[in-house]
This record gives structure tokens, sequence and C-alpha cells, in this order.
């Protein structure tokens, strides 16, 4: 049997996504930090799986300039932007760094040029567009996504650089879906003419399964028997209860707090939402103390979920549907 080139290309960019955010996902959730270094090693595969696509689609200059420009930009969040005055101090690394700015931004003028003029948006979407500019309209939109990703994270509309990082990384490993066409294709798909990008299908997967997080926590405080009143459910959907000599070391944001009430006595009063600024360590002890000195010895908490915890079982849906929306769409265009 033989094996068509993209299919390999596909199950390698699988196999690398997998890889890459089960051990983001770990180091987020054990110590809420990623270091650079580390999408540093993954963006290695990645990209060169881009090149071997490249290679074997025979792309021309412009293509492959504005796949440059989109690593270029996605390098800023990394390695930091190098500067004019770097440049003048030949420095190796910054002449090749800014060169390779040089050619992603030739290449992204010269497609626009060359294919941009020609066909449109449009001319994509309703199967018009000669392969060629496709292939650079697809680069642009990587181009896009990262500089997209990095607002939602400034805006913080994305909690952590992590995350962003992440997104950008899923955006270069898998920019279309012409190696990796999900395993359930449904009439939808091949009838529509685009599709959302990969890694924002991958975005609204995990928003999909963030859904499912207030029913498993109102099960687990049923079985575990936390709630003891109507008022309980208010925050059983999205916290529980822990132990106060555990909430320290624990990535949780504690609700409960002392309050002093209008009579000048002192009571316990549970948030409903987590705190906007997460406390220092000596905000919490304290915290945590004026509570023991109430007599509380278990309190409220609600965890601090990584993105990239979510985004790793959403690679399933990914590979078996790909893009949500043509499955939402499937009804309409059967």
């Amino acid at each position: 049997m033989q094996v068509e080139p993209f299919e390999i290309l596909g199950w390698a960019r699988w196999l690398c996504l997998i890889g890459c955010f089960t051990g983001a996902a770990w180091l987020d959730h054990n110590f809420r930090r990623i270091p650079n270094s580390y999408w540093l090693a993954w963006a290695k595969p990645a990209i060169f799986l881009w090149i071997l696509e490249l290679l074997v689609v025979e792309a021309d200059w412009t293509v492959w300039g504005s796949a440059a420009a989109a690593v270029a930009l996605a390098s800023t969040a990394v390695i930091g932007r190098p500067t004019l005055a770097d440049f003048r101090s030949g420095n190796p690394v910054d002449v090749v760094v800014i060169s390779w700015y040089v050619f992603g931004a030739a290449g992204v003028i010269g497609g626009a040029m060359i294919h941009g003029s020609t066909n449109t948006p449009m001319d994509i979407i309703v199967g018009t567009a000669d392969p060629m500019a496709k292939l650079w309209w697809a680069s642009v939109s990587v181009l896009v996504q990262v500089w997209l990703f990095d607002v939602m994270w400034r805006m913080r509309l994305l909690h952590g650089g992590a995350d962003a990082k992440a997104l950008m990384l899923v955006a270069i490993l898998i920019p279309t879906w012409a190696t990796i066409a999900p395993i359930v294709q449904g009439e939808s798909w091949g009838r529509l003419g685009v599709h959302i990008p990969p890694a924002f299908a991958l975005l609204i997967w995990g928003s999909l399964a963030f859904l499912t997080i207030p029913i498993i926590f109102t099960i687990w405080n049923v079985a575990k028997g936390n709630i003891t009143s109507a008022a309980d459910m208010r925050l059983a959907w999205h916290s529980t209860r822990m132990s106060l000599d555990k909430v320290a070391d624990a990535h949780v944001w504690l609700l409960d707090e002392v309050i002093e009430k209008a009579d000048g006595t002192t009571a316990v009063h549970t948030r409903i939402r987590a705190p906007t600024r997460t406390p220092s360590d000596e905000k919490l002890q304290a915290q945590i103390a004026a509570l023991k000195e109430l007599g509380v010895e278990v309190g409220w908490v609600t965890y601090k979920w990584p993105l990239l915890a979510i985004l790793l079982p959403a690679i399933l849906p990914l590979i078996i549907w790909g893009d949500p929306f043509a499955l939402l769409l499937a009804p309409l265009l059967a």
C-alpha cells in the first residue's frame, strides 16, 4: 500500500501536537510556567514539517516569504524583537533575524502584488483561486493568526503568555487542513469552500470542553457531600471544599474570607467569583489564619485552570471531526 506524502505529514503533525501539548499541560499544571526553551524546542519540528509541505507543493518564493513572516512574528514572543541598533552592531544572530524579517516582508508584499490582486479571499471560498494563490493566502492566514493570538494575550483574552505561544505553535505546525483532514468527514466538509484555521478550531473545541467543568464539579460536590444548603449551589458548579491546610500549596483561589459586619462582629463571607488579582503569599496566609481563628477548617476554593490542560483533550475531537462549524452546518448542507 502506497502512503501519500501528505498523509505522512498529517500523522507527523498530530504526533508533534500531542507530544508538545502533553508536556506543556504537565508543566503548566504543576509549575504554572513553561520556559521559552520549551517552545523553541518544539518550534523546530513544527517549522520543519511546514518546510516539507512547501517543498512537496513546490511553493513559490512569495509563499516561502509569507511563511517566514509568520515564523518571524511568532519568534518575537520568545526571543523578543531585534532593533536596528542590534543590526548595526554586527551580531550574526541579529543580522540573520532582521534579514529574515526583510525576506518575510518581501514575501507578503510580493504575494499581494502577484497573487492578491487577481485572487481574493472570495475566490478561495468559491474555489476559483489558483493553487499558488491559495497557498499564499494560507501563509498570510498564519501570519494573521499569530498576530491575533498576540493581541488576545495583551488584551487578557488569553490569560497567560504560554497559552498564546501554544496557539501560535499550532498555527505554524498545522497551517491548513490539507494534510490533516478529520477522520469523520461529513458531507458538509467537502461542500464548504473554506474552514476555520485548525488553531482556532482547537480553541473552540477547548472552550466546549471547558463547558463540561460545571457538570463535573456539581457531580463531584454532590458525591463528596459538599452541598449542605441551597446557598451552596451558587458555588458547587465551579468550586469545591478544601482543607485550609492544603490551600497554600494548591493552585487554587480561596473564596472564603473574614469580614467585619456593621455591628462590629466578624463573620465568614464566601465570594462567588475568584479575585481579579491573585493575593500574595503573605495575604493568603493571613486570610487562612483569620478563618482558623473563627474555627473554620475547610473552605471553598476554585481551581486555577490552565488553558493548556483544557486544550490537550480537545485535540481528540479536532482529530475526529476537525472544524466544529462544519459539524454544526452539516444539517443545513445535507
